[in-house]
């Protein structure tokens, strides 16, 4: 391609091109269909497949997931939106209970290839239910992948690879970036279960994931205003966390502060500062540093500002880190 796209548009083509090539991909959610979904990632799809192929379903996220793991054991490749992630509560049980362990429990008889799309996190002046970064919970659970991409590339490439993928996956979009940047789509799938390097240093090494990878890049162009050399890294598959290229880059850098707006507390930054400890910690030269959101509900529009990491949280962070 060369246009470049947004984010949400490189969702909308991603999943264009996954029906295109593979008849059994079929889409279902909450007004996507004649609506195109609540942020448009949709549009356009029900027009081109049909109704049998882009649904819309009541308001029920237990029964888009129910049906969606029913039909991902039955050889059907469902893609279900849910129209935002705080609403995805009612579809927990069916997705711990039922698709994590489809696989361990008919020992690989049956397989649950169902994608979970769920638009997440701050910063757009919704409400607190619509607001909430609760990807930690997800990745608690054995036998679900979780990806967050934080690029219209990477948007693209991994939705892709995770409609391909034999397991489930939950596919969380940060909302406040799907029209913040342009890029062209140039690849086809990426790989899952791995880090992406988006920027390379030897004093620091920053770490974040979907939307924050924006305050966490801009705050090492001020670090290199100041000749500090941050190296930054997109998680983008939380779980399995590929903590092999984060301990490489702490090997080298010394340093690590890790970035993300959900609560602090028991979150995937935690793991990954255990994974630290456990792996680099004759290496480290400063203790790991999370900048991170408060431990209480997301606060309304006027305060999203305080509750989101900024990047001067990152860079007071990352001078605290190099002064140790």
């Amino acid at each position: 391609m060369t246009d470049k796209l947004t984010m949400v548009e490189a969702v909308n083509l991603a999943l264009d091109h996954a029906m295109a090539n593979d008849p059994d991909v079929v889409l279902l959610g909450e007004d996507i269909g004649v609506n195109g979904g609540v942020f448009r990632a949709t549009a356009g799809l029900r027009d081109k497949y049909g109704l049998k192929r882009v649904m819309d379903t009541p308001l029920a996220e237990t029964l888009i997931a129910g049906i969606s793991v029913g039909m991902a054991t039955q050889g059907i490749k469902p893609v279900a939106e849910i129209q935002f992630m705080g609403f995805i509560f009612p579809a927990m049980e069916q997705l711990i209970c039922h698709a994590a362990r489809m696989r361990n429990r008919t020992r690989g008889r049956l397989t649950c290839p169902l994608v979970v799309r769920a638009p997440y996190g701050g910063g757009i002046h919704a409400p607190e239910h619509h607001s909430e970064s609760t990807e930690a919970l997800f990745a608690h659970i054995p036998g679900l992948r979780v990806v967050i991409p934080s690029s219209p590339v990477r948007a693209y490439g991994l939705l892709r690879a995770a409609i391909n993928e034999p397991d489930p996956v939950i596919f969380l979009e940060p909302k406040r970036i799907y029209r913040a940047s342009k890029q062209v789509i140039k690849t086809d799938t990426l790989p899952l279960d791995t880090c992406f390097t988006l920027k390379t240093g030897h004093d620091i090494t920053l770490v974040s994931w979907g939307a924050s990878l924006r305050e966490t890049l801009a705050a090492a162009k001020v670090l290199a205003s100041h000749g500090i050399s941050a190296e930054v890294i997109d998680v983008a598959t939380i779980k399995p966390l590929d903590m092999a290229t984060i301990v490489t880059s702490v090997k080298k850098t010394g340093r690590c502060v890790i970035v993300h707006e959900a609560c602090r507390s028991f979150g995937v930054g935690a793991e990954i500062a255990t994974g630290l400890m456990e792996r680099a910690f004759t290496e480290l030269r400063a203790p790991v540093v999370r900048v991170a959101g408060f431990d209480t509900t997301m606060p309304y529009y006027r305060m999203e500002d305080h509750y989101l990491p900024q990047v001067d949280d990152i860079v007071r962070a990352s001078i605290k880190s190099l002064a140790w």
